[in-house]
């Protein structure tokens, strides 16, 4: 009798944008399309946004636990984002792939640098805006920061997106549906989402002026 096959290591998917890009609805609607994918719950220490709840949405922490999850070596990734910081944990992404799921992070460019040197066999996909002008009505439409912390993220999206290149495969939300459908084909083994494909270039132009 043959020895059963050892269970299946999941596979880690890292998700970048600038802030007003539209991931956290791309990953969302990426979830409920594929029920058996997992994504890691971040810790932070900024307050909770109306209808977020602990341990949900995210894992809400003081700066002195955060510090003290940092010195513990907990964090697979940490950064600081804004006057926040965020981090991953090691333990349950660990506990998740181990599992045999795939697992998706949603983490800012400083993050998936870390985590691809501590685990270079993930995939790195980062998500673009279609215009400067999309992100900013996205950064307003939300009705929760002011305007000078608004012109803060656009001005921070210009560095986000200056690190596009260091992603495997670049996603465009200019059409929700076909954002989706492309996320679950980079995450079902699909290819020809390339940083340096034809027609990204004259976007990126635009978007980095």
């Amino acid at each position: 009798m043959n020895a059963p096959s050892p269970p299946r290591s999941g596979c880690l998917y890292v998700i970048a944008a600038p802030s007003g890009a539209g991931k956290t609805s791309l990953v969302k609607a990426v979830l409920n399309r594929d029920p058996s994918l997992r994504v890691s719950i971040s810790h932070t220490t900024r307050k909770p946004r109306e209808n977020e709840r602990d341990g949900e949405h995210y894992h809400f922490v003081s700066i002195d636990e955060f510090k003290r999850l940092v010195e513990a070596g907990e964090f697979l990734e940490h950064a600081q984002v804004f006057d926040n910081f965020y981090g991953t944990s090691r333990r349950g992404v660990d506990a998740l792939l181990a599992a045999g799921h795939d697992v998706i992070l949603e983490i800012d460019w400083q993050g998936a640098r870390q985590v691809r040197s501590a685990q270079p066999d993930c995939r790195s996909i980062f998500i673009l805006p279609p215009s400067r002008q999309s992100l900013e009505e996205r950064l307003r439409n939300r009705r929760t920061d002011t305007e000078e912390v608004i012109q803060r993220r656009l001005r921070d999206s210009m560095v986000d997106m200056s690190h596009y290149a260091e992603f495997d495969q670049v996603v465009v939300n200019d059409d929700f549906e076909s954002a989706v459908n492309q996320l679950l084909a980079i995450i079902r083994g699909g290819g020809g989402y390339e940083p340096g494909r034809p027609g990204l270039q004259s976007l990126l132009k635009e978007l980095l002026g």
